[in-house]
């Protein structure tokens, strides 16, 4: 499993259009395949930071939705609002539970 965690820190005057284009992303990307979850969160401690986790079922299935022209076009949307942005990719094994 690929696990993705990111974030975009919106400008204050940008926050309700970064916040909507990232549920539209959101909701979008649930449907393809190989997604096991996509969500986004507010940041407690700072507003206007909404961060990503995302759980993918391998790397194909995540440089296929990398390769969606929606997800592409969002990522290019958030450059002119975002503050800041960052992108962890991790390659994941599930542990038995303890």
């Amino acid at each position: 499993m690929i696990v993705v965690t990111g974030s975009v820190t919106a400008r204050q005057e940008c926050f309700d259009e970064v916040r909507r284009l990232s549920l539209e992303h959101v909701h979008r990307s649930r449907l393809e395949p190989g997604c096991i979850s996509h969500a986004v969160h507010v940041d407690c401690e700072n507003p206007l930071r909404l961060v990503f986790f995302e759980q993918w079922a391998d790397r194909t299935a995540l440089l296929n939705h990398f390769a969606v022209p929606a997800s592409r076009d969002f990522v290019k949307s958030l450059q002119s609002l975002a503050a800041a942005t960052t992108i962890e990719l991790y390659d994941a094994t599930r542990l038995e539970k303890l």
